[in-house]
């Protein structure tokens, strides 16, 4: 049995960083037909899910992970790379002519550019025995699926409910855009949500300006959810939670130096549930949430 099972990408990033990779009014200034030698190149896995699953693996959860893995090139280099962070990839499905790679150009202040390709129309989860391998696992974390259509969404988080499983979910711009009605649907199936400050003002179709954090916002927004938990993360401004009537308020954690924003809000995410599945405190998993994506943001790569 696992502790927790992650569903999502996982990507193959490619990291660039060089004073040669000039700025210009807040972005970087590259020539069409330039040639560019960076002075530092780094590799790692990326991705929602696969960022989540490693950080939680390192708040010491066993951990599975349920994504596609091509049939290419890279695919020797992934499965070791899993097989040294601890995670499982048994239930994953190896895909032919799948790809999903980023290409990271890093600036000096941390902040990046990313070129992403990934194939289309790729399916995570097809067969009754997808559904049946979820039966294995005590939680699943459902992180951002922006291919995977609304239904089967819905499907998935019907079947976790069901059976009892404690679901803990990410839901990126797609989601948050969808009409309140089908917010409200994903909502009634998950037991905690973990979005950004701008993100929930989609969810709620309001400005993020408007939105005062540090109040308990829930009986105005979800009056119908307040027994959810709900997690926004506002960048430097710090993370505010929401539960049962309760507002919890967590100041960012600043490293020395950043040196790679990539995947600080996965870093959170891992923290923050690597500790509630434990504690069940939302105090403490907010802070590890917190202090971990601190780390993820003192160091190149995003897990």
């Amino acid at each position: 049995m696992y502790d927790v099972t992650t569903i999502g990408t996982l990507t193959m990033d490619l990291y660039f960083k060089s004073e040669c990779l000039t700025q210009k009014d807040n972005h970087f200034d590259l020539a069409l037909g330039g040639k560019y030698f960076t002075d530092h190149f780094y590799e790692n896995l990326g991705g929602g899910a696969t960022n989540v699953a490693i950080g939680m693996h390192k708040h010491g959860l066993r951990v599975s992970l349920m994504t596609l893995i091509g049939k290419n090139s890279f695919k020797p280099l992934i499965l070791e790379k899993l097989h040294d962070a601890g995670i499982s990839y048994f239930h994953s499905k190896m895909v032919d002519d799948h790809l999903n790679i980023s290409c990271i150009l890093l600036a000096e202040s941390g902040e990046k550019t990313v070129i992403n390709y990934q194939s289309p129309h790729q399916h995570l989860m097809t067969e009754p025995k997808d559904y049946e391998f979820l039966l294995r696992t005590k939680a699943v974390y459902l992180a951002n699926v922006p291919d995977v259509s609304f239904f089967d969404k819905l499907k998935i988080l019907k079947f976790l409910h069901k059976n009892e499983k404690k679901v803990f979910a990410n839901f990126g711009v797609i989601d948050c855009r969808r009409t309140k009605e089908q917010i409200f649907q994903l909502l009634e199936y998950v037991d905690v949500v973990i979005v950004n400050g701008h993100e929930f003002a989609d969810m709620v179709k309001t400005n993020y300006e408007r939105i005062s954090f540090k109040k308990n916002i829930m009986p105005f927004y979800f009056p119908d959810f307040q027994s959810k938990t709900i997690i926004i993360t506002d960048g430097e401004r710090g993370s505010y939670g929401y539960s049962n009537g309760k507002t919890y308020f967590q100041e960012a954690v600043k490293p020395a130096k950043i040196l790679d924003s990539t995947g600080a809000g996965d870093g959170f995410s891992a923290g923050f549930i690597g500790t509630y599945i434990k504690t069940n405190n939302i105090e403490k998993s907010m802070l590890s949430g917190a202090e971990y994506a601190s780390k993820i943001l003192a160091k190149i790569g995003a897990n």
